[in-house]
């Protein structure tokens, strides 16, 4: 069985206009990360969220859960997927996060890197792109992923291609916000 990870960017327009604490500074849906996914690299998803990590990955951003403060955009997203009772991996990371990441470090076995992983010349490096960009436009260094993974056979996985990939403003649903 495939795993699908699935998400949205997220960015807070406001922040860069009324600071990031103002009440307007929410969080708004800026991509999904099905538009960004060439395919399903486990690696990737061990490296960054501990999913399926037969690597040995020390995990970047493990079960965080779905953020508090998530836009209505991903809230809907989240629950068109049948929300945490049919998810799993729910989980996030933030531009600040993923900019603190040390790409060198190894798996247990010391052969593979996070940054052939996950890193800016991976699949991930679109979305990483795209949350540098975001954060530059919006004043903010945590233009966040969120993502989400669940098995492909999943009731709901027929609505995208099994290596669906999604995120939100932490980097992550299992995801990347």
């Amino acid at each position: 069985m495939s795993t699908d990870v699935s998400g949205m960017i997220e960015c807070r327009p406001g922040a860069r206009l009324w600071g990031p604490d103002d009440e307007d500074s929410v969080w708004v849906a800026g991509i999904d990360l099905f538009l960004l996914n060439r395919g399903n690299a486990y690696d990737g998803l061990a490296c960054l969220f501990g999913v399926r990590n037969s690597f040995g990955f020390r995990p970047v951003a493990e079960d965080c859960g779905f953020p508090d403060d998530a836009s209505d955009g991903l809230r809907g997203d989240f629950a068109a997927y049948g929300g945490p009772e049919d998810v799993f991996g729910t989980t996030w990371l933030t531009g600040a996060e993923l900019a603190a990441v040390d790409w060198q470090e190894t798996d247990t076995s010391g052969t593979r890197s996070r940054a052939s992983a996950a890193g800016a010349d991976s699949d991930w490096g679109r979305v990483w792109s795209v949350m540098r960009i975001l954060g530059e436009v919006h004043g903010s260094a945590e233009a966040p992923v969120l993502a989400e993974t669940q098995p492909a056979t999943h009731p709901h996985s027929s609505r995208r291609p099994p290596y669906a990939l999604a995120a939100t403003r932490r980097a992550g649903w299992s995801g990347v916000r």
